[in-house]
């Protein structure tokens, strides 16, 4: 059986008092009486109290200044102010302080009761509320990180949807972690235990997605030279992840689509298909509303698919979670570079909260790693992300920035442009400096050379 709701009745008129107690017997509450602000101070310290009838005019003080002493939030009580002395600055001052209801001497027992019955369901409901949050509360999920709003409805999504054998349709930017939330649903499946097969439908000529999906027999095509088994087998029992589904040829939706209503398994140049019980997902960086609109993606195919749709929000549209990610990222990547970093510094935070990343989460470890790279120390300070991120403040030369923007203005040292190309070269690149180089068309012991003389001016510096 659940405790009764716990009330503290704060009145220093004995008899007032033995009324109102008297009036609340009717509801199924734990009363407590304090005649002073020190014994309701006392109260307060020795227990938790889900509703709080406080009169405002005591003996030893105000009784208003019980409030700074009560927990704040969802543990914070329902206070009802009880004053002979009602008036409007009574009121507000009440409210403001953070009571909950306000009720002027004399009233009758109807009013009371209301007034707490009132309090005690809204109580109550905070307090289931607050449970509900807290079940579904992440500060990360899987492989994901973060714990805005706005990812926490992403990670409910997940829950409620991964014990289901339903469709999953992933939308979302590039860079948001569209296979990041298939394998969460996969890992929280039934299927777990099962394999997880994952196909990038853009990364493969058209000629061999079939191939890839459904498999082939020996002699089916040329470099068939072997009976190969598909991803729908592959995954048989387990999970298929299809990613950027969109690109998909049309002849090839509508045998997928024939594969979705059989969950028969045809690969290429056989005669015969086999089933298997594959739970499909699948994800776009389109809209594929639009793509069905214009033609390029079958309506009865995306109406299959789509039977649960996630939708990841944008790194933009998630609040401080731009800043947990770069942290995680520093940490994860310093000790995999061997490097000295331990945090951000406020400058470098501000700077990657107040960025779009309109590559999103790629983007953020991309610039994190490039960091890391070509830097050392215990702190990442903005000085060290790119240009294009830090901005014209931190570049170390305001003055020159303020120039560029008039007159002769429009030029700047050759150094700098070099510099600035070749970070984001290499940025572009995913820290792979002889990518990079390639690019640029130079030696990579040409950029090696470079990146160590800036560092040992930094470091000579002082910066």
């Amino acid at each position: 059986m659940p405790d009764k709701p716990k009330l503290l009745l704060v009145e220093d008129s004995r008899t007032l008092a033995e009324t109102y107690e008297a009036y609340l017997a009717s509801l199924d509450v734990r009363t407590t009486r304090a005649e002073s602000l020190a014994a309701a101070r006392a109260a307060v310290a020795e227990d938790g109290y889900d509703v709080i009838l406080l009169d405002v005019k005591l003996p030893d003080g105000d009784g208003l200044d019980l409030l700074d002493v009560l927990p704040r939030g969802d543990e914070m009580p329902r206070i009802i102010v009880m004053t002979a002395h009602g008036s409007i600055a009574v009121a507000v001052a009440a409210m403001r302080a953070g009571a909950a209801d306000f009720i002027i001497k004399p009233f009758d027992k109807a009013r009371l009761l209301t007034t707490v019955r009132n309090a005690l369901e809204h109580r109550r409901l905070t307090r289931l509320v607050h449970r509900y949050e807290q079940s579904f509360r992440h500060e990360g999920y899987g492989e994901f990180l973060g714990s805005s709003p706005a990812m926490q409805a992403v990670y409910r999504l997940i829950d409620n949807a991964a014990p289901s054998r339903a469709s999953v349709f992933i939308t979302g930017e590039s860079g948001t972690g569209k296979e990041l939330c298939a394998r969460a649903l996969h890992q929280r499946s039934p299927r777990r235990d099962a394999p997880f097969v994952a196909l990038n439908c853009a990364a493969l000529p058209k000629e061999l997605i079939e191939s890839e999906i459904f498999g082939h027999r020996q002699g089916a095509f040329t470099g068939a030279t072997s009976n190969r088994e598909g991803a729908a087998v592959r995954a048989d029992r387990g999970t298929l992840f299809l990613d950027e589904i969109c690109e998909m040829d049309l002849t090839l939706q509508g045998k997928l689509l024939r594969f979705l209503q059989t969950g028969m398994v045809q690969p290429v140049g056989a005669d015969e298909a086999r089933p298997v019980d594959v739970r499909i997902l699948c994800a776009t960086n389109r809209d594929p509303q639009e793509e069905v609109r214009a033609g390029r993606f079958r309506e009865d195919l995306f109406y299959r698919l789509h039977v649960i749709p996630i939708e990841l929000p944008p790194l933009r549209e998630r609040g401080e979670d731009a800043a947990e990610l770069a942290q995680a990222f520093l940490q994860q990547l310093a000790a995999e570079e061997g490097k000295e970093f331990e945090r951000l510094s406020d400058a470098a935070r501000a700077r990657i909260l107040a960025y779009p990343w309109p590559g999103n989460v790629r983007e953020l470890r991309n610039v994190i790693q490039t960091a890391v790279v070509l830097n050392n120390g215990a702190v990442l300070e903005a000085s060290m992300l790119p240009a294009h991120i830090r901005g014209p403040s931190q570049t170390g030369d305001v003055a020159d920035a303020g120039a560029r923007s008039s007159g002769e203005a429009g030029i700047e040292p050759l150094w700098k442009v070099e510099r600035r190309a070749i970070e984001d070269a290499i940025l572009a690149c995913d820290g792979n400096v002889a990518r990079a180089a390639a690019l640029l068309e130079v030696a990579p012991s040409t950029l090696y050379r470079k990146l160590q003389n800036w560092q040992e001016t930094k470091s000579a510096s002082g910066s």
